[in-house]
Protein backbone atom coordinates (compact mmCIF):
# COMPACT_ATOMS: atom_id res chain seq x y z
CA UNK A 1 0.00 0.00 0.00
CA UNK A 2 1.68 3.25 -1.09
CA UNK A 3 -1.96 5.58 -1.92
CA UNK A 4 -3.80 7.00 0.70
CA UNK A 5 -5.87 4.90 2.83
CA UNK A 6 -9.05 4.55 4.38
CA UNK A 7 -8.52 2.77 7.66
CA UNK A 8 -11.86 2.02 9.21
CA UNK A 9 -10.13 1.05 12.65
CA UNK A 10 -7.58 0.79 14.85
CA UNK A 11 -7.48 -2.96 14.28
CA UNK A 12 -7.54 -2.58 10.45
CA UNK A 13 -4.45 -0.44 10.94
CA UNK A 14 -2.41 -2.46 13.38
CA UNK A 15 -3.13 -5.22 11.02
CA UNK A 16 -1.90 -3.58 8.29
CA UNK A 17 1.24 -2.75 10.15
CA UNK A 18 1.78 -6.18 11.23
CA UNK A 19 1.47 -7.69 7.75
CA UNK A 20 3.21 -5.60 6.03
CA UNK A 21 6.35 -5.28 8.69
CA UNK A 22 5.94 -2.21 9.09
CA UNK A 23 8.57 -0.40 11.75
CA UNK A 24 7.77 3.14 12.28
CA UNK A 25 4.16 5.11 12.50
CA UNK A 26 4.47 8.86 11.70
CA UNK A 27 2.30 10.89 12.91
CA UNK A 28 1.99 14.25 10.54
CA UNK A 29 0.33 16.78 10.52
CA UNK A 30 0.60 20.96 8.87
CA UNK A 31 0.42 23.66 11.28
CA UNK A 32 0.85 27.76 10.33
CA UNK A 33 3.58 27.69 7.95
CA UNK A 34 2.42 25.16 5.87
CA UNK A 35 5.22 22.23 6.25
CA UNK A 36 4.56 18.84 6.65
CA UNK A 37 5.58 17.92 10.78
CA UNK A 38 6.43 14.29 11.71
CA UNK A 39 6.34 13.03 15.11
CA UNK A 40 7.37 9.24 14.99
CA UNK A 41 6.73 5.92 17.10
CA UNK A 42 8.47 2.78 16.90
CA UNK A 43 5.79 0.27 16.07
CA UNK A 44 6.97 -2.94 17.55
CA UNK A 45 4.65 -2.75 20.75
CA UNK A 46 1.15 -3.34 20.11
CA UNK A 47 -0.23 -1.53 23.11
CA UNK A 48 1.93 1.35 22.41
CA UNK A 49 0.26 1.74 18.80
CA UNK A 50 -3.28 1.00 19.94
CA UNK A 51 -2.61 3.96 22.38
CA UNK A 52 -1.61 5.85 19.88
CA UNK A 53 -3.87 5.64 17.34
CA UNK A 54 -7.08 5.78 20.38
CA UNK A 55 -5.02 8.80 21.96
CA UNK A 56 -2.89 10.89 19.68
CA UNK A 57 0.11 12.74 21.16
CA UNK A 58 0.93 15.68 23.19
CA UNK A 59 2.43 18.58 21.51
CA UNK A 60 4.30 22.45 21.79
CA UNK A 61 1.29 24.23 19.83
CA UNK A 62 3.20 27.65 20.39
CA UNK A 63 6.36 26.14 18.27
CA UNK A 64 3.38 25.56 15.22
CA UNK A 65 1.29 28.46 15.45
CA UNK A 66 2.11 31.91 16.05
CA UNK A 67 -1.12 32.64 17.86
CA UNK A 68 -0.51 30.54 20.65
CA UNK A 69 0.84 31.83 23.80
CA UNK A 70 4.18 29.56 25.09
CA UNK A 71 2.41 29.71 28.87
CA UNK A 72 -0.28 27.35 27.62
CA UNK A 73 0.76 25.88 24.49
CA UNK A 74 0.01 22.20 25.29
CA UNK A 75 -2.41 20.90 21.95
CA UNK A 76 -3.25 17.22 21.03
CA UNK A 77 -2.04 15.84 17.72
CA UNK A 78 -4.99 13.09 16.83
CA UNK A 79 -4.63 10.74 13.43
CA UNK A 80 -7.31 10.73 11.27
CA UNK A 81 -7.19 6.93 9.99
CA UNK A 82 -8.81 7.76 6.78
CA UNK A 83 -5.55 9.41 5.95
CA UNK A 84 -3.01 7.60 5.89
CA UNK A 85 -0.02 6.64 3.09
CA UNK A 86 3.49 4.41 3.05
CA UNK A 87 6.35 6.97 3.16
CA UNK A 88 8.13 6.85 0.02
CA UNK A 89 11.30 7.82 1.15
CA UNK A 90 12.37 5.93 3.92
CA UNK A 91 14.60 2.98 3.85
CA UNK A 92 12.85 1.54 6.87
CA UNK A 93 9.07 0.24 6.25
CA UNK A 94 7.03 3.38 7.22
CA UNK A 95 3.37 4.32 7.73
CA UNK A 96 2.41 7.80 7.65
CA UNK A 97 -0.86 8.93 9.13
CA UNK A 98 -1.99 13.12 9.38
CA UNK A 99 -3.86 14.40 11.88
CA UNK A 100 -5.68 17.21 13.10
CA UNK A 101 -5.16 19.38 16.33
CA UNK A 102 -7.61 19.18 19.68
CA UNK A 103 -7.17 21.59 22.56
CA UNK A 104 -6.79 20.80 26.18
CA UNK A 105 -10.56 19.68 26.40
CA UNK A 106 -10.28 16.93 23.48
CA UNK A 107 -12.04 19.43 21.18
CA UNK A 108 -11.19 20.48 17.75
CA UNK A 109 -8.29 23.16 18.02
CA UNK A 110 -10.46 26.80 17.36
CA UNK A 111 -7.33 28.46 15.77
CA UNK A 112 -6.43 25.22 13.85
CA UNK A 113 -6.38 26.43 9.93
CA UNK A 114 -8.09 23.67 8.98
CA UNK A 115 -10.66 24.48 11.42
CA UNK A 116 -11.31 27.85 10.27
CA UNK A 117 -11.77 25.97 6.23
CA UNK A 118 -14.52 23.96 7.75
CA UNK A 119 -16.04 26.56 9.31
CA UNK A 120 -15.69 28.82 6.30
CA UNK A 121 -17.48 25.95 4.39
CA UNK A 122 -20.29 25.17 6.21
CA UNK A 123 -20.73 29.08 6.18
CA UNK A 124 -21.02 28.93 2.64
CA UNK A 125 -22.77 25.19 2.04
CA UNK A 126 -26.12 26.58 5.06
CA UNK A 127 -26.50 30.06 3.69
CA UNK A 128 -25.80 29.77 -0.34
CA UNK A 129 -26.25 25.83 -1.00
CA UNK A 130 -22.69 25.96 -2.28
CA UNK A 131 -19.86 23.93 -1.99
CA UNK A 132 -16.73 25.26 -3.50
CA UNK A 133 -14.00 22.58 -5.08
CA UNK A 134 -10.38 23.87 -6.06
CA UNK A 135 -7.65 22.90 -7.84
CA UNK A 136 -4.28 24.17 -7.48
CA UNK A 137 -1.17 25.33 -9.98
CA UNK A 138 1.32 24.88 -8.24
CA UNK A 139 4.93 26.72 -9.45
CA UNK A 140 8.20 25.95 -8.35
CA UNK A 141 11.87 26.20 -9.64
CA UNK A 142 14.39 23.73 -9.19
CA UNK A 143 17.96 24.75 -8.36
CA UNK A 144 21.42 22.96 -9.75
CA UNK A 145 24.79 23.55 -9.67
CA UNK A 146 26.12 22.20 -13.12
CA UNK A 147 29.20 20.32 -13.21
CA UNK A 148 29.45 20.05 -16.78
CA UNK A 149 28.84 22.77 -19.31
CA UNK A 150 25.58 22.69 -20.55
CA UNK A 151 24.94 21.45 -24.14
CA UNK A 152 21.43 22.70 -25.06
CA UNK A 153 21.50 26.37 -23.16
CA UNK A 154 18.14 27.50 -24.29
CA UNK A 155 16.80 31.21 -23.58
CA UNK A 156 15.79 32.60 -20.54
CA UNK A 157 12.06 32.91 -19.50
CA UNK A 158 11.34 30.60 -22.63
CA UNK A 159 10.53 27.48 -21.01
CA UNK A 160 7.13 26.72 -21.61
CA UNK A 161 6.29 23.47 -21.89
CA UNK A 162 9.63 22.71 -23.25
CA UNK A 163 10.91 19.31 -24.18
CA UNK A 164 14.29 17.82 -23.01
CA UNK A 165 17.35 18.42 -23.80
CA UNK A 166 16.38 21.71 -23.79
CA UNK A 167 14.88 21.04 -19.90
CA UNK A 168 16.87 19.53 -17.91
CA UNK A 169 14.74 17.85 -14.97
CA UNK A 170 12.04 15.97 -16.76
CA UNK A 171 12.74 12.80 -15.38
CA UNK A 172 12.84 14.55 -11.61
CA UNK A 173 9.17 15.96 -12.31
CA UNK A 174 7.83 12.19 -14.15
CA UNK A 175 8.91 10.96 -10.41
CA UNK A 176 7.17 13.80 -8.73
CA UNK A 177 3.87 12.30 -10.81
CA UNK A 178 4.50 9.03 -10.04
CA UNK A 179 5.10 9.64 -6.60
CA UNK A 180 2.31 11.63 -6.16
CA UNK A 181 0.27 8.90 -7.23
CA UNK A 182 1.58 6.71 -4.53
CA UNK A 183 0.41 8.76 -1.69
CA UNK A 184 -2.91 9.41 -3.24
CA UNK A 185 -2.83 12.67 -4.52
CA UNK A 186 -4.74 13.19 -8.35
CA UNK A 187 -2.77 15.58 -10.77
CA UNK A 188 -4.27 16.99 -13.49
CA UNK A 189 -0.57 17.24 -15.70
CA UNK A 190 2.74 18.68 -14.90
CA UNK A 191 5.30 20.59 -16.95
CA UNK A 192 8.31 23.15 -17.44
CA UNK A 193 7.14 26.15 -16.93
CA UNK A 194 8.47 30.00 -18.18
CA UNK A 195 11.46 30.39 -15.90
CA UNK A 196 14.59 29.81 -16.51
CA UNK A 197 18.08 31.11 -15.53
CA UNK A 198 21.40 30.34 -16.02
CA UNK A 199 23.31 32.29 -13.48
CA UNK A 200 27.13 32.86 -14.67
CA UNK A 201 28.98 30.75 -11.58
CA UNK A 202 26.72 27.56 -13.30
CA UNK A 203 24.04 27.27 -11.71
CA UNK A 204 20.77 26.54 -13.64
CA UNK A 205 17.66 27.27 -11.95
CA UNK A 206 14.61 26.09 -14.02
CA UNK A 207 11.00 26.41 -13.09
CA UNK A 208 8.11 23.62 -13.30
CA UNK A 209 4.62 23.68 -13.06
CA UNK A 210 2.27 20.70 -11.05
CA UNK A 211 -1.33 21.10 -11.61
CA UNK A 212 -3.89 18.86 -9.64
CA UNK A 213 -7.39 17.50 -9.80
CA UNK A 214 -10.16 19.32 -8.68
CA UNK A 215 -11.17 18.00 -4.76
CA UNK A 216 -12.83 19.85 -2.08
CA UNK A 217 -11.07 22.60 -0.61
CA UNK A 218 -10.06 20.92 2.68
CA UNK A 219 -8.27 18.20 0.79
CA UNK A 220 -6.30 20.56 -1.71
CA UNK A 221 -4.93 22.63 1.05
CA UNK A 222 -3.51 18.85 2.22
CA UNK A 223 -2.04 18.37 -1.27
CA UNK A 224 -0.89 20.77 -1.48
CA UNK A 225 1.38 20.75 1.94
CA UNK A 226 2.19 16.74 0.86
CA UNK A 227 3.66 17.76 -2.73
CA UNK A 228 5.47 19.68 -1.50
CA UNK A 229 7.26 17.87 0.63
CA UNK A 230 7.28 15.00 -1.84
CA UNK A 231 8.54 17.65 -4.47
CA UNK A 232 11.35 18.54 -1.91
CA UNK A 233 12.16 15.12 -1.08
CA UNK A 234 12.45 14.07 -4.72
CA UNK A 235 15.13 16.97 -5.39
CA UNK A 236 17.32 15.82 -2.39
CA UNK A 237 17.16 11.91 -4.52
CA UNK A 238 18.74 14.09 -7.29
CA UNK A 239 20.96 16.26 -5.87
CA UNK A 240 19.09 19.70 -6.48
CA UNK A 241 16.86 21.80 -4.61
CA UNK A 242 13.70 23.39 -5.07
CA UNK A 243 12.30 26.69 -4.02
CA UNK A 244 8.45 27.88 -4.40
CA UNK A 245 9.31 31.01 -3.49
CA UNK A 246 7.06 33.67 -5.04
CA UNK A 247 10.51 35.36 -6.57
CA UNK A 248 14.04 33.66 -6.27
CA UNK A 249 15.15 36.83 -8.93
CA UNK A 250 13.82 40.22 -9.48
CA UNK A 251 14.61 40.03 -13.24
CA UNK A 252 13.10 36.92 -14.10
CA UNK A 253 9.42 35.19 -13.77
CA UNK A 254 7.89 34.89 -10.27
CA UNK A 255 6.29 31.42 -8.54
CA UNK A 256 2.47 31.48 -8.27
CA UNK A 257 0.22 29.46 -6.68
CA UNK A 258 -3.55 29.69 -8.91
CA UNK A 259 -6.47 28.80 -7.38
CA UNK A 260 -8.99 27.32 -9.80
CA UNK A 261 -12.43 27.18 -8.50
CA UNK A 262 -15.80 25.89 -9.36
CA UNK A 263 -19.03 25.64 -7.17
CA UNK A 264 -21.16 23.15 -7.28
CA UNK A 265 -24.97 23.63 -5.84
CA UNK A 266 -27.02 20.04 -6.38
CA UNK A 267 -24.89 18.30 -7.86
CA UNK A 268 -24.19 20.90 -10.74
CA UNK A 269 -21.10 23.13 -11.38
CA UNK A 270 -23.07 26.76 -11.46
CA UNK A 271 -19.96 28.75 -12.41
CA UNK A 272 -20.67 28.35 -16.55
CA UNK A 273 -24.65 28.86 -17.35
CA UNK A 274 -26.86 26.69 -20.20
CA UNK A 275 -25.94 28.91 -23.09
CA UNK A 276 -21.54 27.77 -22.03
CA UNK A 277 -21.22 31.42 -20.38
CA UNK A 278 -19.89 32.88 -17.05
CA UNK A 279 -22.89 32.91 -14.74
CA UNK A 280 -24.84 35.43 -12.78
CA UNK A 281 -24.03 33.22 -9.73
CA UNK A 282 -20.46 32.96 -10.83
CA UNK A 283 -20.14 36.53 -11.51
CA UNK A 284 -21.22 37.33 -7.85
CA UNK A 285 -18.70 35.19 -6.69
CA UNK A 286 -15.76 36.84 -8.55
CA UNK A 287 -17.47 40.26 -7.53
CA UNK A 288 -16.90 39.35 -4.06
CA UNK A 289 -13.28 38.32 -4.52
CA UNK A 290 -12.45 40.97 -6.33
CA UNK A 291 -14.39 43.14 -3.07
CA UNK A 292 -11.74 41.08 -0.68
CA UNK A 293 -8.54 40.85 -2.55
CA UNK A 294 -6.49 43.51 -1.15
CA UNK A 295 -7.08 41.66 2.20
CA UNK A 296 -6.75 38.26 0.64
CA UNK A 297 -3.29 39.25 0.44
CA UNK A 298 -2.98 39.04 3.86
CA UNK A 299 -3.56 35.20 3.26
CA UNK A 300 -2.54 34.43 0.12
CA UNK A 301 0.98 36.95 0.23
CA UNK A 302 2.29 36.55 3.71
CA UNK A 303 5.94 37.89 2.84
CA UNK A 304 7.41 40.57 1.72
CA UNK A 305 9.65 38.59 -1.08
CA UNK A 306 5.37 37.62 -2.17
CA UNK A 307 5.09 41.13 -3.41
CA UNK A 308 8.13 41.31 -5.30
CA UNK A 309 6.20 38.80 -7.69
CA UNK A 310 3.74 41.61 -8.40
CA UNK A 311 6.32 44.39 -9.68
CA UNK A 312 7.39 42.97 -12.91
CA UNK A 313 4.10 41.64 -13.34
CA UNK A 314 5.07 38.57 -15.99
CA UNK A 315 2.10 37.17 -15.99
CA UNK A 316 1.48 37.87 -12.53
CA UNK A 317 -1.67 40.10 -11.50
CA UNK A 318 -1.21 43.51 -10.54
CA UNK A 319 -4.50 45.30 -10.99
CA UNK A 320 -8.08 44.62 -9.44
CA UNK A 321 -10.35 42.79 -12.40
CA UNK A 322 -11.24 40.38 -13.91
CA UNK A 323 -11.36 38.58 -17.88
CA UNK A 324 -11.38 35.63 -20.25
CA UNK A 325 -8.36 34.61 -20.80
CA UNK A 326 -5.72 37.44 -20.03
CA UNK A 327 -3.12 36.11 -17.92
CA UNK A 328 -2.44 39.56 -16.03
CA UNK A 329 -6.08 39.91 -14.74
CA UNK A 330 -6.47 39.17 -11.21
CA UNK A 331 -9.42 36.37 -12.00
CA UNK A 332 -8.93 34.76 -15.48
CA UNK A 333 -11.90 32.68 -16.93
CA UNK A 334 -9.46 29.96 -18.81
CA UNK A 335 -11.21 27.80 -22.21
CA UNK A 336 -14.03 25.91 -21.12
CA UNK A 337 -14.05 22.99 -24.31
CA UNK A 338 -17.38 25.57 -24.96
CA UNK A 339 -17.27 24.16 -28.49
CA UNK A 340 -17.68 20.68 -27.36
CA UNK A 341 -20.55 19.99 -24.71
CA UNK A 342 -20.32 15.95 -23.84
CA UNK A 343 -24.26 14.06 -23.40
CA UNK A 344 -22.22 13.05 -20.31
CA UNK A 345 -20.42 15.17 -17.73
CA UNK A 346 -17.19 14.32 -17.60
CA UNK A 347 -15.81 16.53 -15.63
CA UNK A 348 -17.89 18.16 -13.02
CA UNK A 349 -15.41 21.04 -12.46
CA UNK A 350 -14.23 21.38 -16.05
CA UNK A 351 -15.60 25.18 -16.05
CA UNK A 352 -13.80 26.90 -13.57
CA UNK A 353 -12.48 30.46 -12.65
CA UNK A 354 -8.93 30.95 -11.79
CA UNK A 355 -7.56 33.20 -8.94
CA UNK A 356 -4.07 34.12 -9.71
CA UNK A 357 -2.49 36.25 -7.35
CA UNK A 358 -1.57 33.95 -4.29
CA UNK A 359 1.77 32.22 -3.52
CA UNK A 360 3.05 29.15 -2.16
CA UNK A 361 4.00 30.86 0.93
CA UNK A 362 0.73 30.93 1.77
CA UNK A 363 -1.33 28.62 4.21
CA UNK A 364 -3.67 27.17 1.79
CA UNK A 365 -6.20 26.36 4.52
CA UNK A 366 -6.63 30.47 5.63
CA UNK A 367 -6.09 31.30 1.75
CA UNK A 368 -9.07 28.71 0.84
CA UNK A 369 -11.54 30.09 3.90
CA UNK A 370 -11.02 33.72 2.99
CA UNK A 371 -11.88 32.80 -0.65
CA UNK A 372 -15.00 31.36 0.58
CA UNK A 373 -15.90 33.97 2.51
CA UNK A 374 -15.41 36.58 -0.31
CA UNK A 375 -17.29 34.21 -2.40
CA UNK A 376 -20.19 33.56 -0.03
CA UNK A 377 -20.37 37.79 0.45
CA UNK A 378 -20.64 37.65 -2.93
CA UNK A 379 -23.60 35.22 -3.39
CA UNK A 380 -25.42 37.07 0.09
CA UNK A 381 -25.04 40.48 -1.43
CA UNK A 382 -26.17 39.87 -5.05
CA UNK A 383 -26.78 43.92 -6.05
CA UNK A 384 -23.20 44.92 -4.94
CA UNK A 385 -21.35 41.88 -5.94
CA UNK A 386 -22.90 41.75 -9.84
CA UNK A 387 -22.35 45.35 -10.23
CA UNK A 388 -18.23 45.22 -9.10
CA UNK A 389 -18.33 42.28 -11.51
CA UNK A 390 -19.70 44.23 -14.10
CA UNK A 391 -17.73 47.37 -13.28
CA UNK A 392 -14.13 45.44 -12.91
CA UNK A 393 -14.85 43.18 -16.10
CA UNK A 394 -11.95 44.21 -18.87
CA UNK A 395 -10.72 43.04 -21.88
CA UNK A 396 -8.02 43.31 -24.02
CA UNK A 397 -7.87 47.30 -23.09
CA UNK A 398 -4.52 48.43 -21.41
CA UNK A 399 -5.33 51.97 -20.79
CA UNK A 400 -8.08 51.02 -18.74
CA UNK A 401 -6.48 48.58 -16.89
CA UNK A 402 -3.69 50.84 -15.91
CA UNK A 403 -6.68 53.00 -13.89
CA UNK A 404 -7.85 50.48 -11.97
CA UNK A 405 -6.98 50.04 -8.50
CA UNK A 406 -3.82 47.31 -7.78
CA UNK A 407 -2.90 44.81 -5.37
CA UNK A 408 -1.24 46.02 -2.03
CA UNK A 409 2.27 46.73 -2.20
CA UNK A 410 3.45 45.37 1.26
CA UNK A 411 2.48 43.00 3.69
CA UNK A 412 1.91 46.45 5.97
CA UNK A 413 -0.96 47.24 3.32
CA UNK A 414 -2.43 44.02 3.33
CA UNK A 415 -2.47 43.83 7.05
CA UNK A 416 -4.19 47.51 6.56
CA UNK A 417 -6.70 45.95 4.67
CA UNK A 418 -7.53 42.88 6.30
CA UNK A 419 -8.26 44.95 10.16
CA UNK A 420 -10.53 47.32 7.60
CA UNK A 421 -12.03 44.11 6.87
CA UNK A 422 -11.69 41.79 10.01
CA UNK A 423 -15.20 41.84 10.72
CA UNK A 424 -16.03 39.84 7.40
CA UNK A 425 -14.14 37.08 8.32
CA UNK A 426 -14.94 37.26 12.17
CA UNK A 427 -18.97 36.98 11.54
CA UNK A 428 -20.41 33.78 12.85
CA UNK A 429 -16.30 33.30 14.51
CA UNK A 430 -15.21 31.97 11.47
CA UNK A 431 -11.57 33.76 11.79
CA UNK A 432 -10.80 33.70 15.16
CA UNK A 433 -10.73 37.53 16.68
CA UNK A 434 -6.89 36.35 17.92
CA UNK A 435 -5.55 34.81 14.71
CA UNK A 436 -6.62 37.79 12.72
CA UNK A 437 -4.92 39.83 15.60
CA UNK A 438 -1.46 37.78 15.01
CA UNK A 439 -1.86 37.70 11.41
CA UNK A 440 -2.05 41.51 11.45
CA UNK A 441 0.83 41.94 13.87
CA UNK A 442 3.28 39.84 11.68
CA UNK A 443 2.40 41.00 8.73
CA UNK A 444 2.79 44.72 10.40
CA UNK A 445 6.52 42.84 11.76
CA UNK A 446 8.10 43.48 8.37
CA UNK A 447 7.79 46.74 8.37
CA UNK A 448 8.40 46.60 4.52
CA UNK A 449 5.77 49.55 3.53
CA UNK A 450 8.71 51.00 1.09
CA UNK A 451 9.34 47.75 -0.59
CA UNK A 452 9.21 49.08 -3.68
CA UNK A 453 11.08 52.18 -2.94
CA UNK A 454 14.01 49.95 -1.57
CA UNK A 455 14.17 47.70 -5.02
CA UNK A 456 16.27 50.76 -6.40
CA UNK A 457 17.38 52.70 -3.27
CA UNK A 458 18.80 49.50 -1.56
CA UNK A 459 19.28 46.21 -3.82
CA UNK A 460 21.80 44.61 -1.96
CA UNK A 461 19.07 44.02 0.96
CA UNK A 462 16.49 42.73 -1.21
CA UNK A 463 18.97 40.19 -2.92
CA UNK A 464 19.51 39.24 0.58
CA UNK A 465 15.36 38.97 1.19
CA UNK A 466 15.29 36.81 -1.59
CA UNK A 467 17.93 34.17 -0.56
CA UNK A 468 16.15 34.78 2.91
CA UNK A 469 12.71 32.94 1.28
CA UNK A 470 14.52 30.87 -0.80
CA UNK A 471 13.21 27.75 1.28
CA UNK A 472 10.19 29.10 3.20
CA UNK A 473 6.96 27.57 2.76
Amino acid sequence: MHAMSNFTGKEEVFRFVSENDIKILNLCHIPEDGKLKTLSFTAANRKRVFEILELGERVDGSNFFSFIEPGKSDIYIMPRLDRAFMNPFTKTPTINILCEYLDENGKPLDVSPRRVLARAEEKLRSTSDVVLKALVELEFYIVSKQKTEMLFLGEPDKNYQESAPFTSFEDLRNEVLVTLSKVGIATKYAHSEVGRILSKDGTLTEQQEVEFAPQNLADMAETVAIAKWVIRNICVKYGVSASFSPKVSIKHVGNGMHVHLCAIRKGKNIVADENGAVSVEAQKMIGGILRFAPSLSAFGNPTPVSYLRFIAPKESPMNIYWSARDRLALIRIPLWWSFRRAEEEIDICRETFEYRAPDALANTYLLLAGITIAANYGLRNPEKAFKIAEELHIEETRDKRKQLKVLPHSCTESAENLEKDRQFYEVDGVFPKKLIDKTVEVLKSYKDKNLWKELTDKPDEIEDMLKQYLHCG
